[in-house]
């Protein structure tokens, strides 16, 4: 028995239209590769898509690789991300279930998580992921006993940061303990951190994050390079398949003390030296001005006049003697938000201020849902937050 394990995918989630597209390329190729290693069934550990509401073209399109999988008889099991969660319930994840292309494993009865056995004979459940680490309410109270007691291939789907095995750059990011999952489980298929990482653990089994399909910003590209999914068997050998359509090419210009308008030619001089066609290219331009504003650099000529596969740039750290830049460490938007909450805590006298910040963000994060009125979608929003408060105050 194998199985494939993948997660993170955010289709959807980037901007450029180029990189769009090689973000659901990876994801067909993740499922191309499950089929060819003629895997018993495949594990997505959330955040399939980049929003709980993507565009009905994205969702097509990923039904139409889904049902790749249906046609073999190889089962789809999923949970929900912080993406692609939806605090209203409502996510299209339930549009894929419905057409028996998914398996959402996150089952309740009568109030216990429950296992879904795959016709392999091995049994999945988990927990979803939630924006800015919610999910630590749902691992408090949740009632492990049976799950533990279960004999049994099992496998346990979570979509976390994890406190013991986080890297250094998300150190001020609060995670889970792996110790909150329930022991006794053969595997622990995770998602959320987009990094490579296993371990095996006394009592916990095999401990994984595949990374992304597809590197989902600025950094990951730089870093990753490429896309990843896992292959396991049933001795708990691991096997890491990499997914790459497009060499990627990282420049880092330091261009302190120079003058705005020398920046240009500078660039295009330190790009000149390597090969770069048909390649991604991040180019990250750093340091103090000598003189001129940032502004004063015209970075679109620059993009347009290079004879590559697509350009992005990062000038976070690009910055004038006039003005200082304020700047957030971290990779994703969930963790640069979970930072920024952590350094103003303390600021007003809130019960329970941080899990607070953490509910109002999740709800005003709620979508407009497709055909809803305006004032309708403003009525739900102010329901939601009055409930919130209404909890707090309890």
């Amino acid at each position: 028995m194998k199985f494939a394990h993948l997660a993170d995918c955010h289709i959807g989630g980037w901007r450029e239209e180029e990189l769009k597209k090689l973000s659901i390329k990876s994801f067909r190729k993740a499922v191309e590769v499950a089929i060819d290693e003629n895997v018993g069934f495949v594990l997505i550990s959330g955040d399939l898509f980049n929003t709980s509401l993507p565009g009905i073209e994205l969702i097509k399109e990923t039904a139409s690789i889904l049902n790749k999988l249906k046609e073999r008889d190889i089962s789809a099991y999923i949970i929900p991300g912080s993406h692609d969660y939806s605090p209203s319930g409502k996510t299209m994840l339930d549009v894929l279930e419905k057409a028996g292309l998914v398996h959402n494993v996150m089952r309740f009865k009568e109030g216990k998580l429950v296992f879904t056995e795959d016709k392999t004979g091995v049994k999945i459940t988990g927990l979803y992921g939630r924006r800015s680490g919610l999910e630590k309410l749902d691992y408090e109270s949740l009632d492990k006993k049976d799950l533990e007691k279960e004999k049994g291939f099992k496998i346990f789907m979570f979509h976390t940061t994890l406190e013991e095995f986080k890297p250094k750059d998300l150190e001020k990011v609060e995670g889970e303990s792996y110790t909150s999952m329930p022991k006794g489980f053969n595997y622990y298929a995770g998602g959320h951190v987009h990094y490579l990482f296993d371990v095996k653990k006394d009592d916990f089994g095999l401990i994984v994050f595949p990374g992304p399909t597809f590197p989902n910003n600025f950094k990951e590209l730089e870093e990753l390079k490429q896309g990843q999914v896992c292959i396991v068997d049933d001795k708990l050998d691991l096997r890491r398949i990499s997914i790459k359509f497009k060499d990627v090419e990282s420049f880092s210009i330091d261009v302190t003390d120079k003058h705005a308008d020398e920046v240009q030619k500078y660039i295009e001089e330190e790009i000149s030296k390597r090969k770069i066609k048909d390649k991604i290219v991040t180019l990250r331009v750093f340091g103090q001005l000598k003189s001129g504003k940032v502004s004063d650099i015209n970075f679109r000529d620059i993009i347009d006049g290079l004879d590559c596969y697509v350009c992005i740039r990062n000038i976070n750290k690009l910055t004038t003697k006039e003005f200082e830049e304020i700047s957030v460490s971290g990779g994703s938007a969930d963790e640069i938000e979970e930072a920024v909450i952590k350094e103003h805590l303390g600021q007003f006298e809130i019960k329970n201020e941080e899990e607070l910040t953490k509910r109002l963000m999740e709800v005003f994060s709620e979508e407009k849902h497709e055909g809803e009125r305006n004032i309708d979608f403003e009525k739900r929003v102010i329901e939601n937050v009055m409930k919130v408060l209404k909890d707090e105050n309890k």
